[in-house]
């Protein structure tokens, strides 16, 4: 379903992240999670890409295998770094026979392993460039749906890693807006008023489109630091930082913390009338499950009108 569609049918969505397995176990345990998280509901889920499109082939197989053997509707990241313009439209070509309705443009990142990777080769700079290109091939009528891919972007309440300057960050937004993007979903966040001045900023850049905000419940300390990592840099309020002290280095103490603040944030962003959560599973079910039984949500369709 078109995301159009899909923003316009619950006041909000509720939606879950995975990236592809690499390993055979790996890919038990994510199918085992998806086999749990598919009863909920969610009215979307999206599949990474990997650094440099690294697990290219991975994304590509696990979207085709939850559109066409789950009730689940695949959203694919596609990222322009290591990329030429007839990959991408191979990609999106693929992407279209398979009847996947949306894509998330991203910049993205090389891969560790090609360090000084040489940007200047891609042939798109910045996901604004990649959103454009994707409105070309929808106006080209190869997608069966006449209004062709829905697109979703990325934001960051917390500011973009390599844009300190907030209002250049800001410009860099409603530059990918304004090339057609339908919706933006955001980096993970542990302070709900960043995610809030986030959304007053996008109002007064003149950036209309849904902001849907992205959760993820802290379940251990090392992949904590790990999130931090690899969003480049998260803050953690000091409410969240002395409970997980409270908790010491008991493993299910620190896990029964990061799940209780995560539902905590999205309690108070269903009363701020959040357009969508996007909860980034790690491939895993059981935060996320829990999450929902406290907020009182038998699935994601229990927050659509009653006559939805």
């Amino acid at each position: 379903m078109h995301i159009s569609d899909i923003l316009a049918a619950t006041p909000t969505t509720l939606s879950f992240e995975f990236f592809p397995p690499k390993t055979a176990e790996a890919s038990e345990r994510l199918y085992d999670s998806i086999a749990q998280l598919e009863p909920y509901q969610p009215n979307f889920v999206s599949v990474t890409y990997g650094a440099g499109g690294g697990t290219r082939e991975m994304t590509h197989d696990l979207v085709v295998r939850l559109k066409q053997t789950t009730a689940l509707d695949p959203i694919p990241h596609l990222t322009c770094v290591c990329h030429q313009e007839g990959e991408i439209a191979d990609i999106l070509g693929r992407y279209a026979e398979v009847g996947v309705s949306n894509i998330l443009a991203l910049r993205g990142d090389p891969p560790s392993e090609r360090g000084g990777y040489d940007r200047s080769q891609d042939a798109f700079q910045y996901a604004a460039d990649l959103v454009k290109f994707i409105k070309r091939f929808n106006d080209s009528g190869a997608h069966p749906d006449r209004r062709g891919f829905g697109i979703g972007v990325a934001g960051f309440p917390e500011g973009h890693p390599l844009t300190p300057n907030r209002l250049v960050e800001m410009d860099h937004l409603k530059a990918k807006v304004d090339a057609g993007a339908d919706y933006i979903c955001t980096q993970l966040f542990f302070d709900n008023h960043d995610f809030y001045d986030f959304r007053e900023r996008c109002d007064l850049a003149g950036i209309r489109i849904p902001i849907i905000a992205g959760i993820m419940p802290i379940t251990t300390t090392n992949g904590m630091r790990r999130m931090a990592e690899l969003s480049g840099g998260s803050v953690f309020p000091a409410r969240l930082l002395k409970a997980l002290q409270r908790a010491g280095t008991d493993p299910e103490a620190i896990r029964r913390v990061g799940i209780h603040y995560a539902t905590e944030q999205c309690a108070d962003l269903l009363n701020h009338k959040v357009a969508g959560i996007h909860f980034y599973t790690l491939n895993q079910s059981s935060a996320t499950r829990e999450i929902y039984a406290s907020l009182g949500l038998k699935d994601s369709r229990a927050l659509a009108p009653a006559s939805a």
